[in-house]
């Protein structure tokens, strides 16, 4: 498979599955609000600088806007084209990846990315506030749900759908950290302590996000526990959207892209990527939370990175050529 064409389904995929993952926290922030009516202005900034840290985004707002209040989040996340993690950014980074392969993907995924964008631009932050917000990021993610089923379905599973998948969970990996260490960020107020009513609500609006609340309540009976949630979102094995669930399968995604044997690697990605899953498999949430939750996601988020440089250096990016060294081991070898 070409370089480019691995390239452009890789940052296709994770930028859809970005766009979901803003989606989500946007959606929950709001759920959240509506729990807590009455709230100032001060504790306005408090519920939205946490999921604007977790998008890595902070300075860049406040260099476009004075205070952190409903609407002026909602615009920075969904629609400026200034930030490139908006759900907007996100979107036109897909379609345009998605553009330069169409001919290698189906009808039908291109359809919904170009419909998804063309949704976005006729739209602006007054409007879904006044037209229904909950509504417009429900329609988000079920669009990003219906282009991962479409892929399932009509894309040929060979190299290029595991770029597709390799990307993806990747990607979901790394925003289920980051909505984690929302809650890190989440300050209670002063007459609140952990495991109090407003503690409590936070870390069900995490589950939420991570549309983890059913399939929680499956796996633990009681009430909602910090450790418990942590541990689920983190370590669950079966769980489609906790940490370890998607670093096991970009693990199996990788090695089918080579053919490497479980236990085996033929190259850095494959290397980091079977280390990572290999300590996921191998950690206790009493281990994570000895060392520290926030400190612990630091680490995990400080290797998806480095697994994606090493992904592109395999996969995408190909070695200068030197034409002069070229010529001459051509002419050596034509003496």
């Amino acid at each position: 498979m070409l370089s480019r064409v691995a390239d452009s389904l890789y940052w296709m995929s994770r930028y859809v599955e970005r766009a979901e993952n803003i989606s989500r926290l946007l959606d929950v922030n709001l759920q959240l609000m509506l729990d807590f009516e009455g709230l100032d202005d001060e504790s306005l900034t408090g519920h939205w600088e946490p999921i604007l840290s977790s998008s890595g985004e902070t300075e860049q707002f406040q260099k476009l806007y004075t205070s952190a209040n409903s609407r002026a989040v909602t615009e920075f996340l969904t629609f400026n084209p200034e930030n490139p993690n908006s759900i907007l950014s996100c979107i036109i980074g897909a379609r345009e990846n998605a553009r330069m392969v169409r001919d290698q993907i189906s009808a039908e995924m291109w359809e919904v990315i170009n419909d998804i964008y063309h949704k976005l631009r006729k739209r602006n932050a007054e409007s879904i506030w006044e037209q229904g917000a909950y509504e417009f990021y429900e329609e988000l993610k079920s669009d990003s749900l219906l282009f991962q089923g479409l892929t399932d379905a009509t894309f040929t599973h060979d190299q290029g759908y595991k770029f597709i998948q390799v990307g993806k969970y990747i990607e979901r990996a790394d925003q289920t950290s980051r909505i984690i260490d929302i809650k890190y960020n989440m300050l209670l107020p002063e007459n609140d302590s952990i495991g109090g009513t407003v503690d409590i609500a936070q870390w069900m609006a995490v589950l939420r996000a991570c549309s983890a609340f059913e399939a929680y309540h499956h796996r633990y009976v009681d009430e909602v526990q910090p450790w418990n949630v942590a541990e689920f979102l983190i370590l669950s094995p079966n769980f489609p959207r906790s940490i370890r669930f998607c670093l096991s399968t970009l693990d199996y995604h990788m090695r089918s892209i080579s053919l490497t044997a479980e236990s085996q690697f033929s190259n850095q990605a494959e290397q980091l990527s079977g280390r990572l899953r290999s300590e996921m498999i191998y950690t206790s949430i009493e281990e994570i939370i000895s060392e520290g939750l926030h400190e612990y996601i630091d680490r995990v988020q400080s290797r998806l990175i480095d697994l994606h440089k090493a992904i592109l250096e395999c996969y995408v990016y190909q070695p200068e050529i030197d034409i002069g060294k070229e010529i001459e081991q051509q002419q050596q070898q034509q003496q």
